[in-house]
């Protein structure tokens, strides 16, 4: 049996050329395509059609600690509407590598504050996502 580790030291999340840093206690980023690649229909006498989907865009999710630099980074980003690369690379032993060249951080993260050290989490959306 061949078994497979994971090292979450062993991703990096690039946003505009800045590596984030201090992501939070769990899950540290989520990538999604917004849309199906492909879709079927079926008639009434069970004839199938299948749509071919072209659209490109997909959603980063990145949850930070709020001690993190990169908070504030990523809150100006959103403030200033600019759109940059963001890739998210994961060098374990399977590699994946996604994102695209053409992003935007959709708000600055919600807030909370209280006894202990909470999260920020930030929407990117990718006009051109990919997976490598």
């Amino acid at each position: 049996m061949d078994i497979k580790t994971y090292d979450a030291r062993k991703v990096d999340v690039d946003v505009g050329g800045i590596m984030l840093t201090g992501f939070g206690e769990d899950t540290m980023v989520e990538c999604s395509q917004d849309d199906d690649t492909m879709s079927a229909k079926n008639d009434a006498k069970g004839n199938v059609g299948i749509t071919i989907n072209n659209k490109t865009m997909g959603t980063i999710k990145v949850t930070l600690m709020q001690t993190s630099p990169s908070v504030n980074y990523l809150d100006k980003l959103a403030k200033s509407r600019k759109i940059f690369p963001i890739w998210v690379t994961s060098n374990n032993e399977i590699k994946e590598v996604v994102g695209g060249t053409k992003a935007f951080v959709t708000k600055p993260a919600d807030k909370s504050f209280g006894a202990e050290v909470d999260e920020r989490q930030f929407e990117i959306r990718v006009t051109d996502y990919t997976v490598e």
